[in-house]
C-alpha cells in the first residue's frame, strides 16, 4: 500500500504565498508523475501544476507564472510554492502521483487533501 501525505495549506490573504507539500510511503519501486489538482466548491477538480521524474513540468495557464512545482526524488516529495495568490485559488488541493509499486504494475496514488483558502 501507498500513502500520501499532505500539508501546508491555510488561510493566507490576497497576494500572500504559501506552500504544500506531498510525501509518498509506502510499498514504492518507483514514482513517474506527481502533481497537484484542486477542486473549488461547485467545481470539477482540475490539474494545477505536473512534475515527471525527469523534472519535466506542466502547468495550467491560471497558475502559470505565480506557482512552481518542485520534487525531491529522494524523499518521494512534491511541493507546490503559490506565490500571488488569489481568491480564486480557493480550493481543496490534492497530490496525486503515478507509483509502481514493482516494475511495470503502474498505479494511481491521491492525498487526502488540503484546504487553502485566500480571503482578507
Amino acid at each position: 500500500q501507498v500513502q500520501l501525505v499532505e500539508s501546508g495549506g491555510g488561510l493566507v490573504q490576497p497576494g500572500g504565498s504559501l506552500r504544500l507539500s506531498c510525501a509518498a510511503s509506502g510499498s514504492i519501486f518507483s514514482i513517474n508523475t506527481m502533481g497537484w489538482y484542486r477542486q473549488a466548491p461547485g467545481k470539477q477538480r482540475e490539474l494545477v501544476a505536473a512534475i515527471t521524474s525527469g523534472g519535466d513540468t506542466n502547468y495550467a495557464d491560471s497558475v502559470k507564472g505565480r506557482f512552481t512545482i518542485s520534487r525531491d526524488n529522494a524523499k518521494n516529495t512534491v511541493y507546490l510554492q503559490m506565490n500571488s495568490l488569489r481568491p480564486e485559488d480557493t480550493a481543496v488541493y490534492y497530490c496525486k502521483a503515478d507509483v509502481a509499486v514493482r516494475p511495470a504494475m503502474l498505479y494511481n496514488y491521491w492525498g487526502q487533501g488540503t484546504q487553502v483558502t485566500v480571503s482578507s
